[in-house]
């Protein structure tokens, strides 16, 4: 798959020595003998079927934030320890002017590239401007600052070999400035290896945009080896790498999407880390003195999307009467027992406003009634798309149960991550599914997405969550660029909680819960923090004994 000079196939005939411990790991699940995993190696149980781009100008999903968090730097982090702390990355120091709209960064000197290339401002300037250039999917959360494909290369650029400036259009509040740059869209790609890959199509070049979809240009922790879609990522130790070395030589990620599966890997030995189990899996390993758990409160939020494109579910009263045919309660005693808690707000809790209210819980009455003032008195019949892994599926189908009761037949579209992604991306679906997950720890983040939408056209530049589910929202707009514009705390924290009283009552989401997620590892494992989003669990950090 790759044709990066700085990555070879796993297991290919020309295997080089460092690459003999994944290939022993990805052996060992097929023998009917226990076969620990070697000392160097990091061997996770991971469902990543989500993955569609490695380029962090392009990725925009849950599993491939994770592997950039620890193959990519960028100007700045959070302290994972922390989320409301901002910590160095390529950046030493760091200044917004008094306007409140240049901010100018002064970088570490001597930092490199995995390729060896010199990493200095110009790779900064470029892998940002670039992420504006090709307009992926994340680009919004640059473009908000007023870059455009017409001014980026003015806006941002750099002004000496370790310094740069940025100029926003407005004085916004410096944490959501900084914050959004410790975002996978502004990861530093090496300048010179990407351009040397790069396509011109009809006098268009493409940035290196179809080379690094499947390909690494780096400088973080650890390189990314090798990714073969629903079957493995294979990441290994980044020499270069200017801050602490990777515990492992290498970090193994097998696609195993049952929770049985893994769980029963992980007490052969087969994986040290389990990453999606489920809570009776979880349970059936609390005896088991070789296994131990880690968990973290994570900025991700489940929902159900409806689609406003669908005249049936565009009716107020039909959306609000699916909030009323949830059973919050026996989901969170169950399905995500040990592993969420029920949050109906577009805020995880841990963000500055954040809201805890829970207004909606499982009345038929109300939702027939409901249903009955839409001219819908006897139900009727709607698809949902759905991802094939837990409790993804387990809540589709209880909510399926609960939706009969009011005469609601849900017919379950099941497929992969990418699968449904795709669709649900296109506005093709009725229901979806899915989950968000912060891509920076500030509340504009989930604001953004959730009730933002400045354009309800099908060729809409930018495409939230409430443009995939075709939500026209100018008032709420308005709203969320006032909170995003709001430089003291306490004010900017009202505007949130408003914004999240008026969304749960009129929107087409039924937000579901906040994930807790939950890490099974073998008892020779150590350090394993799992972070608050999915680009801060560090695995270059893990250690075993």
């Amino acid at each position: 798959m790759s044709s990066n000079p700085h990555l070879l196939p796993i297991c290919g005939l020309a295997r080089r020595h460092v690459m003999a411990g994944a290939c022993a790991v990805l052996c060992a699940a097929a023998l009917p003998l226990h076969a620990a995993t070697p000392k160097d190696t990091l061997v996770l149980a991971m469902a990543f079927d989500d993955i569609i781009s490695l380029d962090p100008a392009e990725s925009f999903e849950i599993s491939t934030g994770e592997l950039l968090g620890n193959a990519y730097d960028r100007l700045l982090r959070f302290d994972v320890k922390d989320p409301s702390k901002l910590v160095a990355d390529v950046a030493a120091s760091w200044t917004v002017s008094a306007d409140g709209k240049t901010y100018t960064f002064t970088l570490k000197p001597g930092l490199k590239f995995a390729s060896g290339n010199p990493l200095g401002a110009d790779d900064v300037a470029w892998s940002l401007q670039r992420a504006v250039l090709l307009d992926k999917q994340p680009a919004f959360i640059l473009t908000q600052f007023g870059f455009s494909k017409d001014n980026v290369k003015d806006k941002v650029k750099a002004t000496g070999p370790l310094t740069l400036t940025l100029e926003t259009d407005k004085a916004y509040a410096p944490t959501l400035v900084y914050n959004c740059l410790t975002a996978n869209v502004a990861a530093v790609v090496d300048k010179k290896l990407v351009l040397s890959k790069e396509v011109v199509k009809d006098g268009v070049p493409d940035l290196g945009w179809a080379w690094l979809k499947t390909n690494y240009a780096g400088s973080g922790a650890m390189k990314i080896r090798e990714w073969r879609a629903n079957e493995i990522v294979a990441l290994e130790r980044n020499d270069n790498f200017a801050g602490t070395k990777s515990k492992p030589a290498r970090v193994i990620y097998r696609h195993v999407k049952e929770s049985t599966t893994q769980r029963l890997l992980l007490e052969k030995g087969d994986i040290d880390i389990a990453r999606n189990l489920t809570p009776q899996d979880l349970d059936a390993l609390a005896a088991n003195k070789d296994v131990k758990t880690t968990a973290t409160p994570k900025g991700t939020v489940y929902y159900f999307g409806l689609n406003q494109k669908n005249p049936i579910l565009a009716k107020p009263e039909v959306r609000e009467a699916f909030k009323w045919l949830v059973d919050y309660d026996a989901i969170g005693k169950t399905l995500i027992k040990n592993i969420g808690v029920i949050n109906q707000n577009f805020l995880p809790q841990g963000l500055l406003g954040a809201a805890s209210d829970r207004p909606y819980k499982l009345d038929v009455a109300k939702a027939r009634a409901l249903l009955a003032k839409a001219g819908y008195p006897k139900g009727f019949k709607v698809t949902v798309d759905m991802r094939t892994t837990q409790p993804v599926q387990g809540i589709t189908e209880a909510v399926q149960q609960t939706l009969k009761l009011a005469g609601i037949e849900l017919e379950i579209l099941p497929g992969d991550g990418k699968q449904t992604l795709t669709r649900y991306r296109a506005r093709s679906h009725d229901i979806y599914i899915g989950q968000w997950g912060a891509d920076y720890w500030d509340p504009h983040t989930n604001a953004d997405t959730f009730t933002r939408n400045t354009d309800n056209g099908d060729d809409a530049k930018s495409k939230p969550l409430a443009w995939r589910n075709a939500w026209a929202i100018p008032e709420l707009t308005r709203q969320a660029d006032a909170a995003a514009l709001e430089r003291d705390g306490a004010k900017r924290a009202k505007l949130y909680l408003a914004l999240q009283a008026e969304f749960r009552k009129t929107s087409p989401f039924v937000m579901l819960y906040q994930q807790t997620e939950v890490a099974a590892y073998r008892a020779n494992v150590e350090d394993l923090h799992i972070g608050p989003t999915s680009d801060s669990t560090y695995v270059y950090l893990v250690g075993k004994k």
